[in-house]
């Protein structure tokens, strides 16, 4: 039998050991490292910028996939019949008219908003002529593109603006340059002899002084009231119109008593504003006409002229109230350069 000191004296070593032991491992152990803070909440400007980010990254992805359809759908007929419209010689502007409008290549859905765009009457009224040098600002997606190219090939001269395609990828501006960019190129034989004059939207410069017959702005005033550059777009016009030059506006009419500021916002400017303007910049009226009104258009829309068509900007919303009222109401103005 184990004498009981004995075994008492064991177990007392033995947990003094322990805990020694214990001890050791909890000194040796690492201290316990601070979580990293939480990242900031990123702030409203922060997240604005980000989803104007992925909006640009969707919206250059589905602009790539439209022009491979635009491309694909160039077949060697519409090849043909582009280069033989290209290559005609009008004797007057209404044969050259008639002559793009009637083309099989025109974009899908084009030929439809004639009944709203009326461009014969209109590219008549402003002074059209085959044998012009003649600037097309802001073209958008080419609608009136398509038909200046060929009648202009000839005799003429086509030049239209657009931003630059080489520009930061991160800006806006730059994909509206890409897109003009492969709207030209995807048919050379429509677009091959069109010029491109670069612009900066917030610099206004042309570089064409004196080299212009007719500069046509179609539904871009608004633009530049919303952007503060009207001053110094109509003075370029000026500048690069020749002595009785011809300056010809399509724009979206707000009612009379609109403050010109406000209505720009939603689409809309007052006629005689416009008007004054463009006299104040060293023009002439030469002529007004009620081809593009629409007395449908009550001006008042939750979106602007942006809800009418061809935008449909609420969608499926009410998409045959606007339909029914059409495009917007439009004065369609003849400038002279003094």
């Amino acid at each position: 039998m184990k004498h009981p000191v004995i075994i008492t004296s064991l177990a007392l070593a033995l947990c003094l050991a322990c805990g020694a032991k214990t001890a050791d491992t909890e000194a040796a152990a690492p201290a316990a490292v601070a979580a990293p803070p939480a990242p900031p909440e990123p702030s409203p400007e922060e997240k604005k910028k980000a989803e104007e980010a992925k909006k640009l990254e969707a919206d250059r992805a589905k602009m790539k996939t439209d022009h491979e359809a635009d491309v694909a759908r160039w077949t060697p007929e519409l090849r043909a019949e582009a280069k033989a419209v290209s290559d005609k010689s009008y004797p007057t502007a209404r044969a050259a008219i008639k002559a793009a409008l009637g083309a099989k290549y025109r974009e899908p859905g084009h030929a439809e908003r004639d009944a709203y765009r009326h461009p014969q009457q209109t590219l008549e009224f402003i002074g059209f002529k085959p044998t012009m040098t003649v600037l097309e600002y802001g073209p958008g997606e080419g609608w009136y593109t398509e038909l200046l190219a060929p009648m202009l090939a000839k005799k003429g001269k086509l030049i239209i603006t657009s931003s630059d395609p080489n520009g930061p990828p991160d800006e806006r501006s730059t994909l509206g340059g890409e897109r003009t960019k492969l709207f030209l190129e995807q048919a050379p034989e429509l677009y091959g002899k069109v010029e491109t004059a670069v612009i900066d939207q917030k610099a206004p410069a042309l570089k064409l002084d004196g080299q212009l017959d007719m500069v046509i702005l179609f539904r871009g005033l608004h633009g530049m009231v919303n952007g503060g550059s009207l001053d110094a777009w109509l003075a370029e016009f000026h500048k690069a119109l020749k002595p009785k030059g011809l300056l010809g506006i399509e724009q979206h009419r707000a009612k009379a008593s609109a403050k010109a500021e406000e209505s720009a916002k939603q689409g809309y400017l007052p006629e005689a504003w416009v008007i004054q303007k463009i006299e104040a910049a060293g023009f002439k009226l030469a002529g007004k006409s009620e081809i593009n009104a629409n007395p449908k258009d009550t001006k008042d829309h939750p979106n602007g002229v942006w809800t009418l068509p061809p935008t449909f900007a609420l969608g499926d919303t009410d998409r045959e109230k606007y339909a029914a009222i059409g495009e917007s109401d439009r004065m369609t103005l003849k400038f002279v350069r003094k």
